[in-house]
């Protein structure tokens, strides 16, 4: 744990008492803070109690001697409107952060010399993914790296600092938004495509959080941008521009969609190094089995960026990619039957993931549906060259037949376990080399499951009955 000192002999009310606002709380009573703390779910505050942690109706006390509001990152702050306890602290002037900022501010308290190394990894898709990436490149090459923050283990449960540490965080825009003080060596912009607009008032405000990952660099550090899309790549030609006429982190441009001229670009399973190089440095990635996918090559590019930067050699990166297990619920194979494969790529919640996914096979026999976002399939108009069928579930699946009328036969299925079903059989019968039944939902999970991972691991169960059932077939 990571120890908050700054706010010594001081009280302090943290709003939300799940896993980063507990986190918080432990981290400031550590720190000598006097932790008033609240969570709306009585369920909650009971944990925090047993936890040792005091809860106070924040609603119903005087707020003149309270020193911050530290605000867990689901509870919005402006809009579409502000928790009412949050509009109690601004009204005496009680300054609003998060947990990321106490870990920034606790990093800055650092004499410069002995400052670990912090990498921040941001983007509408991809981050999870490049932040384990980084830290598993990062450990298998000696380095004492950690990941924390969106990616489940809260930035305040890292190890203390000490020489030698590198912290690697994912960072949300619902992290970023309640952070001033964060100071990345290296910062990642991976792509930005419209998400949680209404968390946000519009996609200025969801673009401006974003940018602050960048916000506190130095001409030491770097900034890396994927060119992309057009939002990343309007920041990064202005990036590049700027360091022309101030000091400021040098901006090194990533793509999977071009070779750059100066920059890092990935293309057929290589990734092209021509920073510093007269001829590119080639990094060759092609057998990484968790790279799977142009997207994932952008992922790669990123990291190797920010492992270079943390002074690896091209060659200890390479090695470590390869080794690179994956994540679970991202573009993740979870078996074959039959010469059919299963992709889990439950945490596709969005039209841009599954377009990655879309993507990264031939042959695809394609299962979504759920509780569907703004627009729906709007942004995949030109994606289904290679889906053969689709299969839709939940709540959007009228919608999205809708939809893909024209452009995609599809089969209304209800559920999850009839949709692997019908997908399997309709894979086995068809004439196709490498059939892949893909589970990449474009909804959120809310309709029919408590979250993308459960999600995800009844799709398992769905492809393990039917393995079940065809050993069974075989043997009768």
């Amino acid at each position: 744990m990571i120890t908050v000192t700054g706010f010594a002999q001081k009280k302090v009310a943290v709003l939300g008492l799940g896993r980063t606002g507990m986190s918080a709380a432990r981290a400031l009573v550590a720190g000598g803070a006097d932790v008033l703390a609240w969570d709306d779910n009585a369920a909650n505050r009971e944990v925090a109690e047993m936890a040792g942690i005091a809860c106070h109706d924040l609603e119903k006390r005087d707020w003149s001697d309270i020193a911050a509001l530290i605000l867990s990152p689901g509870i919005a702050h402006t809009h579409p409107e502000p928790h009412h306890v949050v509009e109690l602290a601004r009204a005496v002037d009680v300054p609003v952060m998060g947990d990321t900022e106490l870990f920034a501010r606790s990093i800055n308290a650092i004499p410069a010399k002995d400052r670990p190394m912090v990498f921040g990894i941001t983007g509408t898709n991809g981050k999870t993914t490049t932040t384990a990436l980084l830290t598993h490149i990062l450990r298998e090459s000696g380095q004492d790296a950690h990941a924390g923050g969106n990616i489940g283990t809260p930035c305040l449960d890292l190890p203390e600092p000490h020489p030698g540490i590198i912290y690697v965080l994912e960072l949300s825009s619902y992290q970023l938004e309640l952070t001033q003080s964060l100071h990345c060596n290296g910062a990642i912009l991976l792509n930005l495509s419209p998400d949680h607009l209404d968390r946000h008032g519009g996609f200025a405000g969801y673009e401006a959080a974003k940018r602050r990952v960048f916000a506190n660099q130095a001409k030491d550090d770097l900034a890396i941008l994927s060119m992309d899309d057009a939002h990343s790549q309007k920041i990064c030609v202005h990036f590049l521009f700027m360091n022309e006429i101030k000091e400021q982190a040098k901006t090194i441009p990533v793509s999977a969609l071009a070779t750059l001229s100066h920059g890092i670009s990935y293309a057929a399973g290589k990734i092209f190094d021509s920073i510093t190089y007269d001829v590119p440095l080639c990094v060759d990635i092609g057998d990484a089995p968790a790279l799977m996918g142009r997207h994932n090559g952008q992922n790669a590019a990123a990291a190797y960026v920010a492992a270079r930067h943390a002074g690896l050699p091209a060659d200890m990166i390479a090695s470590a990619m390869q080794t690179f297990t994956g994540l679970e619920h991202r573009m993740e194979d979870i078996g074959t039957i039959n010469g059919v494969r299963f992709i889990n790529d439950s945490k596709a919640t969005n039209a841009e993931a599954v377009r990655q996914a879309l993507g990264a096979f031939d042959d695809i026999f394609w299962i979504a549906g759920g509780r569907a976002k703004a627009g729906g399939l709007d942004a995949l108009d030109r994606a289904y060259d290679d889906v053969r069928q689709a299969f839709l579930i939940g709540e959007a699946q009228n919608a999205f037949a809708r939809q893909l009328k024209g452009k995609v036969e599809a089969t209304k299925c209800g559920t999850l376990q009839m949709a692997v079903r019908e997908a399997f059989n309709t894979a086995m019968e068809a004439d196709v080399s490498n059939p892949v039944v893909l589970l990449s939902p474009a909804c959120a999970s809310f309709d029919q499951f408590k979250d993308f991972k459960a999600r995800g691991d009844a799709f398992r169960a769905a492809m393990s009955e039917l393995k079940d059932k065809q050993k069974q077939q075989k043997s009768a």
